[in-house]
């Protein structure tokens, strides 16, 4: 059964929802509180307010932005704008696109099923699986993938020039050890476990650690463990390859010039990114594997308890091993991830127990207004709508009523 509401403005919308099985049903422990009883915790997700965060990332620059809410059996999604400038097609949840630092949850997870194989410890040298690719022997896997290990992020250098320093690197096809390579040329920004300092250069040596220990591609890894089991239909690692298969959003890049023209950035190898960044996926996708992540169907009970060892990550968000947690206004904290690639924003997030999960897409980039604004899609999801504040009228009237 599928009902629908139209909302239209100067540009059309579409806000449905759908019933249907959820994804991946999660049993509860024997004594604790039922999945379901915590999920019906959560204040009913305001998807009213999740449009409105569209409509402000597209009045922000955005071309289009897309939303979808899996919450147990109901599903609600959301569009507004277009995946294609050129043509004017309309953007909507079933569109492909590329969802950047996202990756980081993937590649962990290959990680911590081979620490569940016992093929990897996570408190090794990062040296005693690949010798000799680190100056310091105390850098471990954990540090690594808890961005602590002090690498330079390369980065920095590569973009500081947005618009050229993507042209220059658009098609090319970079080793991972050439990446680190860049990374070591810098000093490194903190000790081995020191405080969090965020470095794609971790999740390249990430996935220099998986090909390394499984002697198969990520590609291969990402399938196999990942994709194939959970019938991600549409996701997907094409590195090098430039395009996004099938139906997808075309991405744009905000030049840094104020009033410059976007840039295409749809077609690209993402190697200088690769298993830090370069996965393709859908909102659907996205939801069904943090649903099943966090609701305990990839890794052991104790492997994802490594995975939220929390550190402190700045302002009311902790990272753990590829997972970020995020304390909401509410006082709910959702866990998951942001992802920032030329050309689009991705948000992925679910709540603890994965039985609601939010992911959202604008399709564009280098543009922190539009990224800031799409954090009130979490507010949204995860919150409930906002009481309105009572006049002190109303209140004087309502205590005297009372007796107070």
């Amino acid at each position: 059964m599928v009902s629908a509401a139209v909302v239209r403005g100067t540009a059309v919308a579409a806000l449905v929802s759908l019933l249907a099985a959820p994804a991946h049903a999660v049993s509860a422990e024997p004594g604790a509180t039922t999945v379901a009883a915590r999920a019906e915790a959560l204040p009913a997700p305001d998807i009213a307010g999740v449009w409105d965060v569209l409509r402000t990332v597209r009045k922000q620059g955005a071309p289009g932005a897309i939303a979808r809410v899996d919450d147990g059996a109901r599903t609600h999604w959301a569009a507004l704008g277009v995946a294609d400038r050129r043509t004017g097609r309309a953007i909507g949840n079933a569109d492909r696109f590329r969802i950047g630092s996202v990756t980081k949850i993937f590649s962990a997870v290959v990680l911590l099923q081979l620490a569940d194989e016992r093929k990897l410890n996570l408190d090794a040298p990062v040296n005693r699986y690949l010798p000799g690719l680190l100056p310091d022997s105390r850098i471990t896997v954990r540090h690594v993938l808890s961005h602590r290990s002090g690498l330079y992020d390369y980065t920095n250098a590569m973009f500081a020039r947005t618009v050229p320093g993507f042209e220059a690197v658009r098609t090319k096809v970079f080793t991972y050890r050439q990446l680190v390579k860049r990374s070591l040329s810098k000093p490194r920004t903190t000790k081995p476990g020191g405080a969090y300092s965020y470095s794609n250069t971790n999740f390249v040596v990430a996935g220099m650690l998986i090909e390394k220990l499984t002697g198969r591609s990520v590609r291969a890894e990402y399938r196999d463990r990942i994709i194939e089991p959970l019938r991600l239909r549409n996701t997907f690692y094409v590195h090098p390859r430039t395009k996004i298969p099938g139906r997808h959003a075309r991405g744009y890049l905000t030049p840094d010039a104020a009033g410059a023209a976007l840039v295409d950035a749809t077609e690209q190898t993402v190697s200088w990114a690769q298993s830090a960044g370069a996965v393709i996926s859908t909102t659907k996708d996205l939801n069904t594997f943090l649903s099943a992540l966090l609701g305990g169907k990839l890794t052991s009970r104790a492997q994802l308890a490594q995975m939220q060892r929390w550190v402190p990550a700045g302002g009311k968000q902790s990272y753990g091993l590829g997972l970020r947690r995020r304390e909401l206004s509410c006082g709910v904290s959702v866990y998951g991830h942001t992802g920032a690639v030329q050309g689009y924003y991705t948000y992925a997030f679910a709540s603890k127990d994965g039985r609601r999960s939010l992911a959202a897409l604008a399709n564009a980039s280098n543009n922190g207004t539009i990224l800031k604004s799409m954090g009130g899609a979490l507010e949204s999801a995860f919150c409930g709508k906002k009481a309105k504040p009572r006049h002190r009228a109303e209140r004087v009237e309502r205590n005297a009523a009372e007796g107070a």
